[in-house]
């Protein structure tokens, strides 16, 4: 069984920065497209940002372009999720997920993963 685990989500005031963070302790993210979600109450799950690990390709979300930053670290079979500058609209809870798409913006427009992990809550609130 595949899984990634998130991290690293916190109470922020606006204008403030937090970075997330995704881990799998069971494959190596290189080999997939990890992506980055978000889902506030009473909302549609939406995609934040993608990163193909084959190719580097990277698809970011109009709300969050100039904001965030999604990297891969393959040493610590890691990807980050660094937000900068946080609304709050930000304000969800954060989902890492992973799968073989046929691309990096499929991934993140239609919200379409075979693994997902439990979540973290970020919240921006002064």
């Amino acid at each position: 069984q595949l899984q990634v685990e998130e991290s690293g989500g916190g109470l922020v005031q606006p204008g403030g920065s937090l970075r997330l963070s995704c881990t799998a302790s069971t494959f190596t993210l290189d080999y997939f497209t990890i992506g980055w979600f978000r889902q506030a109450p009473g909302k549609e799950r939406e995609g934040v940002s993608c990163i193909s690990g084959r190719d580097g390709i990277i698809y970011y979300a109009d709300s969050v372009k100039g904001r965030f930053i999604i990297s891969s670290d393959s040493a610590k079979n890691t990807v980050y999720l660094q937000m900068n500058s946080l609304k709050p609209e930000d304000t969800a809870v954060y989902y890492c997920a992973a799968d073989l798409p046929e691309s990096v913006k499929a991934m993140c427009v239609t919200g379409s993963s075979e693994y997902w992990g439990q979540g973290t809550q970020v919240t921006v609130s002064s």
